[in-house]
């Protein structure tokens, strides 16, 4: 999640994540951000620090207190060396001062998305297929599989809920981000593309009406 009023620097910032095969959701502003960062994991949260409804440390600080652990980089204007001890003191991860470059902004927010994923297996199994997540590595019985970015995604979110049903909705939240169409047929299209790569016998299996599920041959 991004949270920027400037809206070409929010619109700049989640190009060069999303280039980064990041998916990004982003708002200009607290009030606008706090039911998704409510509703969803986020693996990072970037804040501006001065936003049109307050001081985005001040957000954090609150949160914190509730137990919210997501990981959160305050972007600011603000260079002062009281001003970064107060983003760390208020819960921030992390603090970069503006301007600062596109490039070292995407290397910041992947630390922390790898330090969010912390606690996920590293190796995720369903009877002859494994999946390396460390080294984004997918073999069948032995077999390397060469996927797409998104194929990767999708196949990691059904192989944590193997055996479990899930959603079309539930795979674009969790696998796209929020520019894509919830009525478009992408979540079908990368999931034919990858039940041909896996290859016979069938793993995916539709649940008509519903999604998929990820089960046995």
């Amino acid at each position: 999640m991004v949270v920027e009023d400037d809206e070409n620097l929010r619109i700049a910032v989640a190009a060069k994540l999303r280039t980064s095969n990041v998916e990004v959701d982003a708002c200009g502003d607290i009030k606008t951000a706090d039911p998704a960062l409510r509703e969803n994991h986020y693996d990072c949260v970037v804040f501006d620090r001065m936003l049109p409804d307050g001081d985005a440390i001040d957000y954090v600080h609150a949160r914190r207190r509730e137990g919210w652990h997501a990981p959160v980089l305050f972007l600011t204007a603000r260079d002062a060396l009281a001003d970064r001890v107060a983003g760390f003191e208020h819960g921030g991860d992390d603090y970069l001062v503006k301007p600062f470059a596109m490039a070292e902004l995407a290397e910041r927010v992947a630390n922390l998305c790898r330090r969010a994923g912390i606690f996920r297996p590293t190796v995720l199994s369903h009877t002859d297929l494994v999946m390396d997540c460390a080294r984004r590595e997918v073999r069948r019985a032995g077999a390397l599989l060469t996927l797409t970015n998104k194929e990767f995604a999708v196949l990691e979110y059904l192989l944590t809920r193997a055996g479990r049903t899930v959603g079309r909705a539930d795979l674009i939240e969790h696998c796209w981000d929020e520019q894509t169409d919830p009525m478009s047929n992408v979540v079908d299209a990368t999931v034919r593309r990858l039940r041909r790569k896996l290859r016979e016998p069938e793993l995916i299996h539709a649940v008509r009406g519903v999604g998929y599920r990820l089960g046995t041959p």
